[in-house]
């Protein structure tokens, strides 16, 4: 697999879970071609290098201090990156900034870096997400079906009996 998809976030928080909640839909409703590897990262930092160091491309899903309204969504690609996890809205969020640091130091970054970024309403206490974050789901869904598509990947939906 040379493509890893992983979704970051504390479940805990509100919106700050969307990262996790997107990688688990993924998972439960689409195949993949070739395969590619979803990750839930959840608050793991530093040790999600090992998975920055094995793929050539990977998106990264996560809540962004944009300054926008919330459920805005924005695509941010390679070197835009950087800069906007300057502006910490929980403690995970420096360990995605020093993750991305310490790979680009080792020179173990990924050939493509795409951040799939939702400006949150909410971080507090809470295991949903705030309605207008749930309600962009599909719309940050589709973005990263799109990049994957770029890439080459053939995106299936599943349906599944009940």
């Amino acid at each position: 697999m040379e493509i890893g998809i992983i979704g970051v976030g504390n479940i805990l928080m509100q919106d700050e879970g969307v990262g996790p909640k997107v990688t688990e839909i993924l998972k439960k409703n689409y195949i993949f071609e070739p395969a590619i590897e979803i990750i839930d990262g959840g608050t793991l930092g530093l040790d999600l290098l090992p998975y920055i160091e094995k793929y050539k491309k990977i998106i990264i899903i996560d809540v962004v201090e944009f300054g926008k309204e919330p459920g805005f969504i924005k695509i941010l690609r390679g070197e835009e990156i950087p800069p906007y996890l300057k502006t910490k809205l929980s403690v995970h969020h420096v360990g995605v900034q020093d993750l991305l640091e310490v790979a680009r130091l080792m020179g173990v970054m990924p050939e493509e870096l795409v951040l799939v970024g939702i400006q949150p309403q909410s971080i507090d206490l809470g295991l949903d997400l705030t309605p207008t974050v749930a309600d962009k789901l599909n719309l940050l869904i589709e973005q990263i079906l799109v990049i994957l598509k770029s890439w080459g990947i053939k995106c299936v939906l599943q349906y599944h009996q009940r």
